[in-house]
């Protein structure tokens, strides 16, 4: 049996999982049929396991995903043309990776923002910085932003994330400074980083959204020219489902 001393040292060195795997082998009289190097496996297992756990706590909450959504419940047989090979592609985070993006359009309560929040999960578990931002909440903190000083460290908080998710982009025109403001967000993450943007606007009319021809087609060329695109469609989920009748028709 191991000292206390041991465990001590174990947590001044801040392998916490170690520790705990030996209270709990300790207790386990099977555990002494291990070999050494049996042993340090486990150990270094729960070591590992511990870490990656932490990481993801860490990047979740630095996320601040609007959803608690996970891949593993995302429901392919709604009827909304959700393309189930594409996303569980995207589900890969190859795409961060290459510094590419994700566009998903379609009406209100199709599930964009769920979607959008799974994709970002997944990425927090794969020890990738994420940071989810309402668009139009955005523009408002951006706005004061540009009064108050925090304008240009915000710009490098967004640019610094690997993934950032734009939720919720229309259906109201931009202004001149949120058009600069987003101009400089995309500009930032080109070829650098990942943008995942949801819209109940079709990309066929993010043109009209932005208003103004040249800054439109600097934005979008370097949103849309390396984009997957998700184009859901159908009633919104948000509406109650129809009770099953009764076995009496009633």
């Amino acid at each position: 049996m191991l000292s206390h001393p041991t465990f001590d040292q174990l947590s001044d060195l801040g392998l916490h999982g170690m520790a705990k795997a030996l209270r709990e082998m300790q207790a386990n009289r099977e555990a002494g049929t291990l070999s050494h190097e049996e042993w340090l496996g486990v150990l270094l297992d729960h070591e590992v396991t511990l870490r990656r756990q932490k990481r993801f706590e860490a990047r979740a909450k630095s996320a601040r995903l609007r959803h608690p959504a996970v891949i593993e419940d995302v429901d392919f047989r709604a009827p909304r043309g959700l393309d189930r090979a594409l996303f569980q592609k995207l589900a890969t985070c190859r795409w961060i990776h290459d510094h590419q993006n994700v566009i998903i359009t379609g009406p209100t309560g199709i599930g964009k923002s769920w979607l959008a929040c799974a994709l970002g999960h997944r990425a927090c578990r794969e020890n990738l910085s994420v940071l989810y931002q309402r668009m139009p909440r955005l523009f408002e903190t951006l706005a004061l932003a540009h009064g108050d000083g925090r304008y240009a460290r915000l710009m490098r908080g967004f640019a610094r994330v690997r993934l950032l998710i734009l939720d919720d982009w229309g259906p109201e025109p931009l202004n001149a400074e949120q058009r600069r403001d987003l101009l400089e967000i995309v500009e930032d993450r080109y070829n650098a980083g990942s943008l995942l943007i949801t819209s109940q606007i079709p990309t066929d009319r993010w043109h009209e959204l932005i208003g103004d021809p040249t800054l439109g087609d600097a934005i979008l060329d370097r949103i849309l020219h390396n984009a997957y695109r998700i184009d859901l469609t159908g009633d919104s989920m948000r509406k109650p489902r129809r009770q099953p009748a009764l076995a009496n028709g009633e």
